[in-house]
């Protein structure tokens, strides 16, 4: 190996070092100053009052329609309405309308929480993990009293920040710091997501504990007015494991989103 050989491995080993550092430094800087993770035992052994149920175990859509359909008298603002007459046109044609998720972009919420593909939960002092079969998407509810991250230094994502606390018997979730493109609240009526969606789940364990039923309620000032409510019902399923199941383009030849013709954009 040349010198020059040496001194470009040598400053690309400097960047990354860099980059990771300063990747550190940013991820420290999302949690306080002497809080502890989720997962930290110290945190887990702290006392806290014992939950009224637990969502450990497999679930499955109870179903119901698998989408968030609109309530009567439903507005959409003018740009997520530009996206639904656009949906409409592409249905009439035999076409669909920017369907990202057959691209193999995350559905996010609430789309992970309301198709037919089970999600396996695992509850802990601290929080619960809710892992799906769609796409394997995670999701994380905070339960250990955290509030929100400040959206000035929040990550968005997908799936958002899901802080949990309990109200009595219910539990309730509330989801923020949503991404925004290629997010999709109701992909085949094409009303889209933005940075302002909002998420409020009420969760109760019903029927001696096989069933779950779960209220949503949405609100997005830049595509919809007003509250966007739906429930939904989850029933347990014990003889369900989560099968690994990966979204690769190669794999989605025959379908008809992934080809331009047909995925109108």
């Amino acid at each position: 190996m040349s010198k020059s050989q040496i001194g470009r491995v040598g400053m690309a080993a400097l960047v990354v070092l860099t980059v990771l550092v300063a990747a550190s430094d940013l991820a420290a800087q999302f949690q306080p100053p002497g809080s502890l993770g989720m997962l930290a035992p110290d945190n887990i052994a702290k006392p806290r009052p014992k939950p009224p149920f637990n969502l450990t175990g497999a679930w499955l859509h109870g179903g119901e329609t698998e989408r968030f359909d609109p309530p009567p008298g439903f507005k959409l603002t003018p740009e997520a309405q530009k996206h639904y007459d656009g949906a409409q046109i592409a249905t009439k044609e035999g076409k669909i309308y920017r369907n990202d998720i057959g691209l193999c972009w995350p559905a996010g919420m609430p789309i992970m929480m309301t198709r037919v593909w089970p999600v396996s939960m695992i509850q802990l002092p601290t929080g619960i993990f809710m892992i799906s079969e769609l796409m394997n998407s995670l999701r994380v509810i905070y339960m250990d009293g955290r509030p929100h991250t400040d959206p000035d230094i929040a990550v968005p994502s997908f799936n958002g920040e899901s802080i949990g606390h309990w109200e009595g018997d219910t539990l309730v979730i509330d989801t923020t710091n949503f991404v925004a493109e290629h997010h999709w609240i109701h992909d085949r009526l094409g009303i889209p997501a933005s940075d302002k969606l909002h998420i409020v789940e009420r969760i109760k364990m019903i029927n001696e504990g096989k069933t779950l039923e779960i209220e949503f309620t949405l609100t997005d000032p830049k595509m919809w007015e007003g509250d966007w409510k739906m429930v939904k019902h989850w029933r347990r399923v014990d003889d369900r494991d989560i099968a690994e199941v990966e979204c690769l383009p190669d794999l989605n030849d025959h379908m008809p989103s992934v080809h331009s013709k047909d995925n109108v954009r």
